[in-house]
């Protein structure tokens, strides 16, 4: 009999945990079901003056030739066809893939899209765009100053100094062996001048890249970054991103993926993740399942909701929350589509 009431009691638990996730969960779809391209990845998403827009780079497969950025704006509540607004054309006869996109609103100013261009990562380049009227039209695309990437997936934040501190990495082959180490690049100016850090890890003993950054009433801020070492590394800053702590590995599975984190209105930080480590002997490990974890001192993370279980490929998710609370999502689907979700942060736990 009280066997039979505690697998009663689990079962009850697991069906309210599973309505309580389904609660949270207000939206999830595909941002579009037929593209010009097969293959997609590493979105980013925003909140405009004119509504919620996309962007992402897709093509033949990740480092083609063909690899573009493309862009779709959430209108009446659906998403226009993808259009692409950036390309690594360089003349007639030569061309680079693109690689990953990220959005960014100026304040009462314009939306600023910062990319990459180039045949790999240790030898791209960083390219920039404008768009004064929410992603209906573009700037030409400017080239960034030499080893200015801009944020190199995830959000940059503007301080209140008037600073946008973006956070970026860099890939560097030393010896056949690819060191990953995290800067920090800074402009006043939306991009026109740039200041950049010196790299805040060795790249040797440590290696990490793609960092998102909270931050936490006391002005502390803290970066969390992808690794190779099974889970994810943190830095911490008290004074305003000038100068930052060594960089500590935390207690959170990464399986060698990319990342994302947004700091809440009411205190909260959420994580978006795969919750798995490395295979043995591969560079990586599963990218499924996904999921949303929250924490209150950047520390201790709790698992809140997971959006994606079955097999296959769920990553590089973007996060933001917008003006009315609710929490938006992107993340590459299969390297075939991009989904696009909102949770309610307030039913999380």
């Amino acid at each position: 009999m009280k066997t039979k009431l505690i697998a009663l009691v689990l079962l009850f638990c697991a069906s309210v945990s599973g309505q309580a996730q389904k609660s949270a969960l207000q939206k999830s779809e595909f941002i579009y079901q037929e593209a010009p391209f097969p293959s997609c990845h590493a979105s980013t998403l925003e909140e405009t003056p004119y509504g919620m827009v996309a962007a992402w780079f897709g093509g033949t497969h990740e480092r083609h030739k063909d690899v573009e950025i493309y862009f779709s704006r959430l209108v009446n509540n659906k998403w226009t066809a993808p259009v692409s607004v950036a390309n690594g054309i360089q003349h007639s006869s030569k061309r680079y893939p693109t690689w990953n996109p990220v959005l960014y609103q100026v304040p009462n100013g314009p939306l600023l899209l910062f990319f990459k261009v180039g045949p790999t990562p240790r030898t791209w380049w960083g390219e920039m765009i404008e768009s004064n009227d929410g992603g209906l039209t573009w700037s030409d695309a400017r080239r960034l100053p030499e080893d200015i990437f801009g944020p190199i997936k995830n959000k940059p934040i503007l301080l209140s100094d008037g600073r946008l501190l973006c956070p970026t990495s860099k890939e560097v082959e030393i010896d056949d062996v690819d060191h990953w180490q995290v800067y920090l690049e800074e402009t006043s100016d939306w991009g026109k001048t740039w200041t950049i850090s010196g790299p805040l890890n060795d790249g040797v003993k440590t290696n990490a890249i793609q960092p998102s950054i909270l931050t936490y009433p006391d002005g502390r801020l803290q970066m969390i970054c992808r690794s190779k070492e099974s889970r994810l590394m943190n830095l911490w800053s008290t004074d305003n991103g000038k100068t930052w702590s060594d960089i500590e590995i935390t207690n959170v599975p990464n399986p060698n993926s990319g990342t994302d984190a947004v700091t809440l209105k009411d205190g909260r930080q959420l994580l978006i993740y795969n919750p798995t480590v490395n295979d043995p002997g591969k560079w990586g490990g599963p990218r499924s399942p996904l999921q949303l974890a929250t924490s209150t001192d950047g520390k201790n993370w709790k698992p809140v909701l997971t959006l994606e279980t079955q097999k296959g490929e769920f990553s590089y998710p973007a996060i933001i929350q917008s003006a009315d609370g609710m929490v938006h999502l992107t993340y590459t689907y299969n390297r075939e589509k991009v989904r696009y979700a909102v949770v309610d942060p307030k039913l999380l736990d």
